[in-house]
């Protein structure tokens, strides 16, 4: 397993439990993980070198489980209890003096403090409720930055725990004078200097200066309509690079308030952003199922690699993400996707184009009944032509009609004339009975005779 585990370069946490590597420079990607033991309570949420050499590699779970993963060895060497699961779930960790101090902190606002081996916790501090993210000051590990939900910023000093050292002030009321929501979801630390950045729920980047009196940020930029979920802050300095619940990557100038560009190939939203230490590469993560390296300097996809599960987290190595290594070349070979061009997506039918198949295909339809319909009414009209032409003598069914019609008409007429002469002279003799009197008198004279 060491030789599936030393040429990872980027290390991920999954929602099935799953702690995966990637090896850029030979394009594999590793599970390193139990098979009995994948389940929803085994999630992955958060990461951390344990030292500085990053030989072992941190993985906080949802049960309250932090496993310690040897790189060198390929497999996890010792698990520890740190959080009971009704606190919640890890929304940070840092390792302190050399990895022998671990300090770990729960959504539900309790802050620890781990020396050695200890069972039991050092140093308890409560942050406040709803707490989002907990970070560190590489510059100065002692201190961390914590933020949440109706939570504003807060720093504190874990060797003076008894208060923050900074605790930010809410915006200004709104021109109806009221209160205007706040919700931290991410934050870091600005390399030479005390200040600190923040994203929020609200699409908002706040920029505060714990060094001057005012605790209002100096800094205020939006950027897009969805909420912020992570951030992270480039080598180069002067800069930050955001993403939002939508899949929308974008890199915000810290001086002008402006945003410098966007990266495009995104879906689904970000859970997991940062930029390499010295490389002019960030590297993202989200519930695509993707990890993404994209070039500061042309926003361009260097690197996409399917890993078929909702990633959480991730952890970049401080070396060179690209350098061989003379490890072996076992695991399974990632394929090289076009950028533009995703063989899962283009797989995939879309609805709009099977409504656009059966409307062609009903007006198709239609054309071809008219045209039928057509052709039956010329075969009709051309045969009756025909018959005609043999037989132009032949009464059609019309002039048979109106002949039968005017012959009964003129029989109605001959009656009602017959009836008319009856009624005018109705006492009319016959020829025999005219002349029946006649006969009688011839009979009278013979008879005088």
């Amino acid at each position: 397993m060491g030789e599936s585990s030393r040429p990872c370069t980027v290390w991920l946490g999954s929602e099935t439990g799953i702690l995966k590597g990637v090896s850029v420079s030979r394009r594999q990607a590793f599970n390193f993980c139990n098979s009995s033991q994948l389940s929803r309570q085994h999630e992955v949420r958060t990461l951390c070198w344990a030292d500085a050499a990053e030989s072992e590699l941190l993985v906080g779970a949802v049960d309250g489980t932090i496993k310690t993963f040897s790189v060198e060895k390929g497999e996890f060497t010792n698990f520890r209890t740190c959080a009971d699961p009704a606190e919640g779930s890890f929304v940070g960790m840092a390792v302190l003096d050399g990895g022998s101090t671990l300090v770990t902190c729960v959504d539900s606002g309790v802050l620890k403090v781990w020396r050695d081996e200890s069972s039991e916790p050092t140093t308890e501090i409560r942050v406040g409720s709803d707490v989002a993210r907990m970070r560190q000051n590489t510059e100065h590990p002692h201190k961390v930055a914590t933020g949440g939900k109706d939570n504003c910023l807060k720093v504190w000093d874990l060797e003076k725990p008894d208060k923050p050292v900074f605790t930010a002030k809410n915006l200004r009321n709104d021109w109806l004078n009221l209160q205007q929501p706040h919700w931290v979801k991410d934050m870091a630390f600005i390399p030479g200097s005390d200040k600190v950045v923040t994203c929020t729920g609200y699409h908002q980047v706040h920029v505060y200066d714990p060094s001057t009196p005012q605790r209002r940020p100096v800094l205020e930029v939006t950027y897009g309509e969805y909420p912020l979920t992570s951030l992270s802050l480039p080598a180069t300095g002067g800069s930050v690079v955001v993403g939002n619940t939508h899949g929308q990557i974008a890199v915000l100038d810290l001086r002008k308030g402006l945003v410098r560009g966007c990266f495009k190939g995104l879906c689904g939203s970000v859970r997991g952003l940062q930029c390499h230490a010295s490389q002019p590469l960030v590297a993202s993560c989200g519930l695509d199922r993707f990890l993404r390296i994209h070039s500061l300097e042309d926003r361009r996809v260097q690197h996409k690699v399917y890993l078929k599960s909702r990633l959480n987290c991730l952890l970049l190595a401080s070396r060179n993400l690209e350098d061989l290594d003379d490890a072996g070349d076992a695991g399974q070979e990632v394929k090289d996707e076009d950028n533009d061009v995703d063989e899962v997506w283009d797989a995939m039918v879309q609805v709009r184009e099977q409504e656009e198949n059966l409307t062609r295909k009903t007006s198709e339809e239609e054309g071809d009944n008219s045209k039928r319909k057509a052709l039956e009414d010329e075969d009709s009209k051309s045969a009756t032509s025909e018959e005609e032409r043999e037989n132009p003598e032949k009464e059609t069914p019309e002039e048979e009609g109106d002949k039968s019609k005017r012959k009964a008409l003129e029989d109605e007429n001959s009656k009602s004339a017959t009836f008319e002469e009856e009624g005018e002279n109705p006492e009319k003799e016959t020829p025999e009975e005219a002349e029946q009197p006649k006969k009688r008198r011839r009979k009278r004279k013979k008879a005088q005779a």
